[in-house]
């Protein structure tokens, strides 16, 4: 036999009580209402480090430092150490170090010729004894070097895990937001990229810093992966010397300082890094292949985006590179994620392939379609005065209605680009 019978929700279960009606009404506010004062900043003593963070370090902050093994991040922490401790009186920067011992950081600071005076440093590896230590010294600034090789009493697994890096950052996470002062800490990357570090951090920190640079190259640029407070599409540019990293203020001179002029297979591109403009050499090398599917190689530039250039060269521009190799080069060591770099690297292929250089003064700017076209980009006006700036008086460029120009060529399609500058 079946009965009906009224449905009551379980004790305890579905039901609130007045206090935590009260409770969950005063946990909510309007937007209109809450305060959108900015931030104070922290200045690091490094304009490019500032321009990164976007305009320094907020306090109680956590930010995650990575890249490869000899970028110079141990190098960059001791700088902004020195400065953080000398800029706040009795405030000092305490520096905890588990790799190094104390006397190979100060042989780093004296090659650096950094003052230590404000800088405490602590070979520690247990995180318990370094939260005593932040709440004991109240310092100005933290760095941790680096994040693989601190432990947990409260784990057992041993250090560089994914359990001990996790629950670390998020005692070292807490700290920092109950006292206000700043934590930086530095990650690793191995070969691979196969870690237990910065990946499975990044979503637990305020900001994510990347080292980046080839070995061979004495450049680096420090790139925001993610920023709770500012964008990250802002690069800070370094110079690394036998003193320690130097900031490089004007980029684009010193990229095209080495460049050769009436080369085949060279270009100048101007592109946007973040609210700054670059110029860059792209070089590009093609030769008759000696396999039986050609090489596409390339360095600083997309692979699949340079098979899709070759493509419309050969479809839309009559450039045939389909039995050569084809090599592209970004100088200077620079990843360059950014489709304005379109046009320069289709005309470089074509300078290679007609072994006829481009003129000098001559810049481009400008995306490809798949149709040929040269698509407009953002920040042109932008692009267009820092190439006049360092004196390129020619530049093609899609046409524009904002920016009028007397130095800009304005070009549709690649095939006219191609007759106007090899035909």
């Amino acid at each position: 036999m079946i009965e009906e019978v009224d449905a009551q929700p379980a004790k305890g279960k579905g039901r609130l009580t007045r206090s935590t009606l009260n409770l969950v009404a005063g946990a909510a506010t309007s937007l209109a209402d809450v305060q959108a004062d900015q931030a104070p900043r922290i200045h690091t003593g490094m304009q490019e480090l500032d321009r990164v963070l976007g305009g320094g370090l907020v306090p109680g902050s956590i930010v995650l430092v990575g890249g490869d093994p000899g970028m110079g991040k141990s190098t960059l922490m001791l700088q902004l150490a020195a400065f953080a401790g000398s800029s706040i009186p009795n405030r000092p920067c305490l520096y905890v170090t588990g790799e190094e011992s104390l006397h190979q950081i100060k042989q780093r600071a004296e090659r650096l010729g950094v003052q230590s005076d404000g800088i405490v440093v602590a070979s520690e590896t247990n995180v318990e004894r370094i939260v005593a230590l932040i709440e004991h010294i109240s310092p100005s600034l933290v760095v941790v070097d680096s994040v693989q090789t601190i432990t947990t009493d409260l784990m057992e697994s041993s250090a560089g895990s994914v359990a001990q890096v996790r629950e670390c950052t998020s005692l070292l996470t807490r700290v920092a937001k109950r006292s206000g002062i700043p934590i930086i800490i530095v990650g690793h990357v191995t070969k691979d990229g196969l870690i237990a570090g910065p990946k499975v951090l990044e979503h637990m920190v305020d900001a994510v810093l990347q080292f980046e640079g080839e070995g061979t190259y004495s450049y680096r640029v420090l790139r925001a992966l993610k920023n709770r407070y500012g964008s990250t599409n802002e690069i800070g540019v370094f110079d690394m010397t036998s003193s320690g990293l130097r900031e490089v203020h004007n980029p684009s001179e010193v990229l095209l300082s080495n460049r050769s002029i009436d080369e085949p297979g060279t270009a100048v591109v101007a592109v946007m890094e973040g609210t700054r403009p670059l110029l860059i050499e792209v070089q590009a090398l093609v030769s008759p292949t000696g396999y039986s599917v050609p090489q596409r190689v390339s360095t600083g530039y997309d692979t699949r985006r340079l098979q899709m250039i070759l493509a419309v060269l050969e479809k839309r521009g009559g450039v045939q590179v389909r039995q050569s190799d084809v090599f592209v080069n970004v100088a200077g060591g620079i990843a360059v994620q950014d489709p304005a770099i379109d046009l320069g690297v289709a005309v470089a292929i074509a300078s290679s392939v007609t072994d006829r250089p481009i003129p000098a003064g001559v810049a481009f700017i400008g995306e490809l379609g798949l149709t040929g076209e040269v698509r407009r980009v953002a920040y042109l006006d932008q692009r267009v005065g820092e190439a006049v700036r360092l004196g390129l008086d020619q530049i093609y460029a899609p046409k524009s209605a904002d920016v009028r120009s007397k130095n800009i060529v304005p070009v549709e399609r690649l095939s006219h680009v191609l007759s106007a500058l090899f035909q």
